[in-house]
C-alpha cells in the first residue's frame, strides 16, 4: 500500500532539512569529500571510455590518476607561482594605472576631468581602493581556505577521496538505485537522468570550455606581450560560464591594460582585441555547441542566484554544491509544472471527465 502523499512530503521535507543542517554544521569538514566527489563525477566518463577500450576499472583509474598528478606538478611548478605573482603585481600597480588614465583624460578632455569633477576624484581613489582591498581579499581567501581545512591535508584527502569514488562510482550508482522506493523508482530514475544530463552539459561541458578558453586567452595574451596576460586570460576563462561576461570583462581589462602598455602601437592593441573576438567566435560556433549543447537547462540568472544564496549561507562548500542543487531544483520545477498542467487543478474537472 502506497504511503499517503502527506506522509511522503513529511519524509522528504525531513530529509532536505537534515541535508541543510549537515551543510550548516559540517561544511568545513566535508569540503574535501565534496571536492573529491566533484572530481570523480567529472572524470567518470573518461574512466568509462578507457574501460570500453579494454582496460579494467582499476587500470583506467590508475591512468587518470597518473595523468592528473603530472598536470598538478606542472601547474604547481610553472603556472601557479606566475599567476600569484602577476595578481599581486596587478593589485600593486592599480593606483598607477588609474593615475595614467586620469592623466590621459586630462590631456585630451580637460573639461571632462577638471580639478573638482566627480570623475577625477573617483579615479584618484579607485586605484588606491583596489590596492588596499585587493590585498585584503586575497589574504581573506587564503585565510578562509586555511581555516576550512589545512591546505596540506586538503591536498592529500581530495585525491584519495576522488580515487576511491571514481573506482567505485558504478557500484555506488547501482547500490543507490537498489535502495530507491520501488513505487517511485521509474520517476526518480527519469528525474535523476535529467539532472545528470543537465550537470554533464554544464559542469563537464562548460568546465571544458572554460579551461580551453582560459588557456587560449592566457597563452595568446602572453605571446602578444601583455604584462598581465596570464591573470587576465585565467579570469576571462573562469567567468566564461556566464554567457558573454568572460569576453566582456576579460576583453575590457585586457584592452585597457594594452592601451597603457602599448599606447601608439596600434597593431599590438588590435591583436589583443582580436584575441577576444576570435575566442568568442570559436566559443559560440564550435566549443559551446559541441561540448555543452543547445539546451543546458540551467539559466545563467538562476545559476548566479544559487551561487549567491548558497555561498552566503554555507560559504565555499555552499558554492560547490550550488550548481548540482540548482540543476536538481530546475529539473524538479519543470517536472512539477508538467504535473500541474496534467492535473485537474489546471485543466478543470469538466475537462478531465471528457477524457
Amino acid at each position: 500500500m502506497a504511503l499517503p502523499v502527506r506522509t511522503q512530503f513529511q519524509f522528504w521535507g525531513i530529509a532536505i532539512a537534515l541535508f541543510l543542517v549537515v551543510m550548516w554544521f559540517l561544511g568545513d569538514v566535508i569540503l574535501p569529500f565534496v571536492l573529491g566527489g566533484a572530481v570523480a563525477y567529472f572524470l567518470d566518463p573518461v574512466a568509462d571510455r578507457i574501460e570500453r577500450l579494454g582496460a579494467s576499472r582499476a587500470i583506467a583509474v590508475t591512468i587518470i590518476t597518473l595523468v592528473a598528478i603530472c598536470i598538478f606538478v606542472i601547474m604547481v611548478l610553472l603556472v601557479i607561482p606566475t599567476l600569484v605573482n602577476q595578481t599581486a603585481n596587478l593589485i600593486d600597480i592599480a593606483p598607477k594605472l588609474f593615475q595614467d588614465l586620469q592623466d590621459f583624460l586630462t590631456a585630451r578632455f580637460p573639461d571632462l576631468v577638471d580639478q573638482d569633477s566627480t570623475l577625477r576624484q573617483s579615479l584618484a581613489s579607485l586605484g588606491t581602493t583596489i590596492q588596499e582591498r585587493g590585498g585584503q581579499v586575497v589574504e581573506t581567501v587564503l585565510a578562509s581556505v586555511g581555516s576550512l581545512v589545512n591546505v596540506v591535508v586538503l591536498l592529500v584527502i581530495v585525491p584519495v577521496v576522488a580515487f576511491y569514488l571514481l573506482y567505485d562510482w558504478d557500484r555506488m550508482v547501482a547500490e543507490i538505485d537498489r535502495l530507491l522506493p520501488r513505487e517511485h523508482a521509474p520517476v526518480i530514475r527519469r528525474l535523476a537522468s535529467e539532472i545528470d544530463k543537465t550537470l554533464a552539459s554544464f559542469i563537464r561541458g562548460m568546465g571544458t570550455v572554460c579551461l580551453i578558453l582560459g588557456t587560449y586567452y592566457a597563452v595568446a595574451l602572453m605571446l602578444v606581450g601583455l604584462q598581465f596576460g596570464l591573470v587576465v586570460g585565467a579570469f576571462a576563462g573562469f567567468v566564461t560560464f556566464i554567457p558573454y561576461v568572460g569576453a566582456v570583462l576579460g576583453g575590457a581589462l585586457a584592452i585597457g591594460l594594452a592601451l597603457f602598455q602599448f599606447w601608439g602601437d596600434w597593431l599590438s592593441i588590435g591583436l589583443v582585441a582580436g584575441i577576444f573576438v576570435l575566442g568568442q567566435v570559436v566559443e559560440g560556433n564550435i566549443l559551446t555547441p559541441k561540448l555543452v549543447g543547445d539546451s543546458v537547462g540551467l539559466h545563467p540568472v538562476w545559476l548566479i542566484f544559487a551561487l549567491s544564496v548558497f555561498g552566503a549561507l554555507f560559504g565555499f562548500v555552499g558554492m560547490l554544491v550550488a550548481v548540482p542543487v540548482a540543476a536538481a531544483i530546475g529539473v524538479l520545477a519543470r517536472f512539477g509544472v508538467q504535473q500541474y498542467l496534467d492535473s485537474a487543478l489546471y485543466q478543470g474537472q469538466e475537462s478531465r471527465d471528457t477524457e
